[in-house]
């Protein structure tokens, strides 16, 4: 028998029960869960584990043959996944995200979030504007399809009824709820993938989103019915909207990477924040789902222009208590002697 015949003989013989146990114990993991194995089992895992990378260690210096390396390496690549994995379940991620995650990505980005939303109020009010001293140019800000008769042309009690109209099949709102959340999603969803192009599209999507807005609004003002309106947009706008800055934060956010990279390349910064601006829009998707509910549910059982104000003005504020405070670690006061 060679020397290295002989060395790797020897190797497996002194070593080779710990692996056989460690190997039983991940096959009973994997196939059942950690809760499978009793506590004895469960202690002894971690140091099975040490072992095996130790002996693989070891089989790399010496140069032992490769089918026991491969093994080697194999069973301690499923070990680390049984003792260091993540064992969170999906309630858990989701408590974890909501509670921690999404609240941190928006304190992290609020300058590009602040520059999304100055330019949708900037839409807003140029709309508002434009419409008020010449309506003529409402077509060229609303679609049509987004119109739905709220026009200038309109008379005062067609836009009232389009405010204060209670459909009366449940149906009629599920589908006006999906129909919203489908259209506002796509709008965050361009917001966010357009930021890798520098953030210019981005730019000139909420900006024109704002003109199309403000061109309501003024159509509504124009009848007297400024109150009303605003009303009936804070009972979900508040959350929408908010949502849509959201997304449009997220892009400018990868807009960042493009244009001030600094010494990483433009692909590993785009790595780096997307992971962030991908947060932001994961939650963005869930309020804007909201905001569908309350768009389709809420403001159509809520009439009263008073209390339309108030539910929108309170998520507004609980919202931003959310991303303010949400997340943050807790104060645990001064240490001793401080």
């Amino acid at each position: 028998m060679s020397d290295d015949l002989l060395k790797s003989y020897r190797f497996r013989l002194e070593r080779e029960g710990s692996w056989h146990e460690l190997d039983a114990l991940i096959a009973r993991a994997e196939r059942h869960g950690l809760g499978s194995l009793d506590a004895d089992e469960l202690a002894r895992t971690p140091a099975l584990y040490r072992a095996c990378m130790s002996s693989l260690s070891v089989a790399r210096s010496i140069s032992l043959d490769a089918n026991l390396l491969a093994y080697l390496e194999s069973l301690c690549l499923r070990a680390y996944f049984v003792v260091y994995g993540v064992r969170a379940s999906l309630g858990q991620v989701l408590a974890r995200f909501f509670r921690r995650d999404f609240p941190a990505a928006v304190r992290r980005t609020r300058w590009p979030i602040a520059l999304a939303a100055f330019l949708l109020l900037a839409g807003i009010a140029t709309g508002w504007a434009v419409t008020a001293k010449e309506p003529a140019w409402f077509e060229a800000f609303v679609s049509s399809g987004m119109a739905q008769g709220r026009t200038p042309d309109a008379s005062r009690e067609e836009l009232a009824e389009t405010i204060f109209d209670k459909p009366e099949a449940a149906d009629q709102l599920t589908a006006f709820a999906t129909f919203l959340f489908a259209n506002n999603a796509r709008v965050g969803m361009l917001c966010f993938a357009l930021g890798a192009v520098f953030g210019v599209p981005v730019v000139l999507l909420l900006f024109y989103n704002g003109l199309a807005i403000g061109a309501i609004c003024a159509a509504f003002a124009g009848k007297d019915l400024t109150m009303e309106f605003l009303a009936w947009l804070a009972i979900h706008g508040t959350t929408e909207l908010t949502a849509i800055v959201l997304c449009g934060g997220a892009g400018f956010h990868l807009a960042g990477a493009m244009i001030n990279p600094g010494r990483r390349t433009r692909l590993a910064a785009l790595r780096q924040k997307g992971r962030t601006a991908t947060t932001l829009v994961v939650g963005a998707v869930v309020m804007l789902f909201a905001a569908a509910l309350l768009e389709g549910l809420g403001r159509q059982l809520v009439i009263d222009t008073t209390a339309r104000i108030a539910v929108g003005c309170t998520l507004f504020v609980l919202w931003l208590a959310y991303f303010a405070c949400a997340g943050r670690p807790a104060w645990r006061g001064p240490r001793n002697g401080e």
